[in-house]
């Protein structure tokens, strides 16, 4: 198992693209995927052939320059939106790895420059084909560099965000699910009654013994009431006879 010092550091080589190209779905598992000795280091087109050699030198092993078959070497660049083609599709939006193009359904859409790292992953959704890549502007290494930290905490508070709304997507669809189960056995059990009137005659025949005994009770009830009024009565009348006597 290769040490996570190692990824660290092969990670914080790669030039945070998230394009993509390298064969990875981000630039860490391309970095987890070289420490375990399952990628090269020349895998990566955005970093050129000075990140392959640097990233061969820090695993120990003989440089080579970038395989082009994982994309051809390109200067640095930026995506740039035709806003007056733009139909507010929202597909771009969604595309970007590190949240760079800003808008709302059926409005313009615009990229945050400094923001964008070039990935070009915006390009092939476009229905409008209104997004092209433009030259960005030369920096120096310690920029690329800063540049690059900005856009893996771009690209990591994104993949946060994403898997919050994930998890609470999948626990709403879990208790529907649940009480879509709860009232198919409902209605299973209703629809059982229905068709097997057996099943309910015992209920039906206990609640109408029960409702047989309670109105026997309440007349029972009202004939001792009748019978101790009639008594009181009885009472006062001998109580009114002693006294005239």
């Amino acid at each position: 198992m290769p040490a996570p010092d190692l990824i660290q550091q092969l990670d914080a080589l790669l030039p945070q693209t998230q394009c993509r190209q390298c064969g990875f779905a981000a630039c860490l598992p391309y970095a987890e995927a070289m420490a375990d000795g399952t990628a090269g280091a020349n895998q990566c087109p955005p970093g050129g052939d000075d990140g392959a050699r640097a990233l061969a030198a820090l695993l120990g092993v003989p440089y080579t320059p970038v395989d082009t078959r994982f994309g051809p070497l390109k200067p640095p660049a930026v995506a740039l939106i035709d806003e007056s083609h733009c139909i507010g599709c929202a597909l771009c939006i969604k595309a970007c790895p590190v949240d760079a193009i800003v808008g709302a359904a059926k409005l313009m859409h615009t990229v945050i420059a400094t923001d964008c790292t070039g990935c070009e992953l915006c390009v092939p959704p476009c229905p409008v084909d209104c997004i092209v890549m433009t030259p960005a502007t030369p920096s120096d290494e310690d920029a690329r560099r800063s540049a690059a930290q900005a856009a893996k905490k771009h690209f990591e508070a994104r993949a946060a965000r994403l898997a919050q709304q994930r998890a609470i997507a999948e626990a709403s669809a879990a208790q529907k699910a649940a009480a879509a189960r709860k009232q198919a056995a409902v209605q299973r059990a209703i629809e059982r009654a229905r068709s097997e009137p057996a099943l309910i005659d015992p209920f039906r025949q206990q609640f109408s013994t029960l409702a047989a005994f309670a109105v026997a009770v309440d007349q029972i009830g009202r004939h001792i009431a009748r019978q101790q009024g009639e008594l009181e009565q009885l009472f006062h009348h001998i109580n009114d006879a002693l006294v005239i006597a």
